[in-house]
């Protein structure tokens, strides 16, 4: 059995949130290169230019990307022969406090609205797996973006076509608010609570493989969305959604439930492993 000291992360954790607060996520940002060099609309295109301008210049500055560095997620995966030495969670949350350092302090208590001053604490989800490493995987939620979000609780009877529904119902009530073009994490399955979580973690577990029936239903999700022609920044145009994903779960033969999760085009997220 493998033993790790929790304050041992903390550093390294740390400066990896400092860069991806900085350093747009390369694949976000890729996707919106190509969204500029294919939208349609003139307005949108030059919307499109600017984002991709902003990206490019902040990453060059070490500045933040946007002035809403979100609320820290943390995705843990704890191996189960992994001996972690010392308050893991804690460890987190000291992470998050030195990563946020010079940010914007936007954590508050839901009812007093006094603020924590420390952007913690982060929201952090745990899973234990095979193996002795510890991942984790972080990603800022803006609350432009998250606002937007919604569960749904449909009948098994509305299929795949009662899904898509969904997700276009979501965007559509979302109009420009979350910044668009948007990403989308999409969970289906579960209970309301898991679902809404398997639409967290689709944004994150990206590189997790897929059914073939959850690829087509990506691709129906997204074709569906942007052909709604809200456009970039609200504009309207042929791009909304730079991309969809889903993750899914195996649910009661009464409900489906459908998570979805608007994440704006600053797509700030990494993962480290120890």
């Amino acid at each position: 059995m493998r033993t790790l000291k929790a304050d041992d992360i903390i550093i390294p954790l740390a400066d990896g949130i400092k860069r991806a607060l900085t350093h747009v996520d390369c694949k976000a940002l890729e996707l919106l290169k190509q969204a500029e060099q294919n939208e349609t609309s003139a307005l949108c295109k030059w919307a499109l230019g600017q984002i991709v301008q902003n990206d490019e210049l902040a990453a060059r500055e070490n500045a933040y990307a946007c002035q809403d560095c979100g609320q820290a997620m943390l995705f843990v995966s704890v191996g189960q022969q992994l001996r972690i030495k010392g308050e893991l969670t804690a460890a987190l949350n000291k992470a998050v406090q030195e990563g946020y350092s010079t940010a914007r302090k936007s954590v508050a208590d839901p009812l007093t609205r006094l603020n924590t001053q420390t952007n913690t604490p982060a929201v952090i989800h745990y899973d234990i797996i095979e193996g002795d490493s510890l991942s984790v995987r972080y990603m800022a939620k803006g609350a432009g973006s998250e606002n937007m979000s919604k569960t749904y609780m449909l009948t098994p009877s509305k299929g795949t076509d009662g899904i898509v529904n969904c997700v276009v119902d979501c965007v559509k009530s979302a109009g420009s608010s979350p910044c668009p073009p948007i990403i989308l994490g999409v969970g289906i399955g579960g209970t309301m609570d898991l679902c809404a979580l398997l639409s967290k973690k689709a944004l994150v577990f990206t590189d997790k493989p897929k059914r073939a029936d959850e690829t087509e239903l990506e691709k129906r999700i997204l074709k569906a969305v942007n052909e709604t022609g809200i456009g970039a920044q609200g504009f309207g145009g042929s791009i909304t959604a730079l991309s969809a994903h889903v993750m899914t779960a195996p649910t009661h033969i009464g409900m489906l439930p459908v998570g979805v999760t608007i994440q704006c085009h600053s797509d700030r997220k990494f993962e480290i492993v120890f």
